[in-house]
């Protein structure tokens, strides 16, 4: 296997086993991808590895692995995936016969590992880090005191506006103020409006006045 002295040839075999690794923990590929991953850096390890860099480097590679898995179970705020980063990083570049050469396998492995993102388009995910990029349905059934929730709940409630809408602005209701909009009309200040809608946390309001004439 001597075409891996080309530190290319090493971008790209650590690119593809980081691809296959940590596609295999971001979609459910059953195992296909892990054993492509496994197959790959077993061959990168298995010609560099020497006398002086032993199989501690390997050992470091996969408790950084075994960290980010930790992490994505468990704690889900990407402070131990990122020390499990590193590790993995020094576990591939320690043994590589040049600067360069290592250099080049670090990018490999950064690159491949964003690229893993892509297998989300076509496999189904495993929802790692589910918590952290809040996935999970925020209501008040889950004990969340959700804004969303609140805002929906003004819907047909009356208020004043303090300030002039052009076509943003403040409105009071209920002796709470709100920021929002009069959807492109012009509204004075002091003028008694209606919420008519809210999308999210964007507020919709008319004029009592024209809300009325429109029935």
């Amino acid at each position: 296997m001597e075409w891996l002295d080309s530190p290319s040839i090493g971008f790209i075999v650590v690119f593809l086993g980081t691809l296959f690794l940590i596609g295999e923990l971001l979609v459910r590929a059953k195992g296909l991808f892990a054993i492509l991953g496994i197959a790959i850096m077993a061959m990168y390890f298995s010609y560099h590895l020497t006398g002086d860099t032993g199989l501690w480097v390997v050992l470091l590679y996969i408790v950084g692995l075994a960290l980010i898995v930790v992490d994505g179970k468990v704690i889900t705020d990407g402070t131990v995936a990122l020390l499990g980063v590193v590790l993995m990083i020094i576990g591939l570049a320690v043994p590589a016969p040049t600067f360069i050469y290592g250099t080049l396998v670090s990018m490999g492995f950064i690159i491949g590992g964003f690229s893993s993102a892509l297998f989300l388009k076509v496999f189904p995910s495993r929802n790692l880090w589910a918590k952290m990029t809040l996935k999970d349905k925020l209501t008040s059934d889950l004990g969340y005191n959700s804004i969303n929730e609140q805002y929906h709940e003004l819907i047909g409630k009356q208020g004043r506006t303090i300030s002039s809408f052009r076509p943003t602005g403040t409105v009071e209701i209920e002796g709470d103020q709100y920021s929002a909009t009069s959807g492109g009309h012009w509204i004075e200040a002091n003028t008694d409006i209606i919420v008519t809608s809210v999308d999210g946390t964007r507020i919709l309001i008319k004029s009592l006045e024209n809300s009325q004439k429109s029935e």
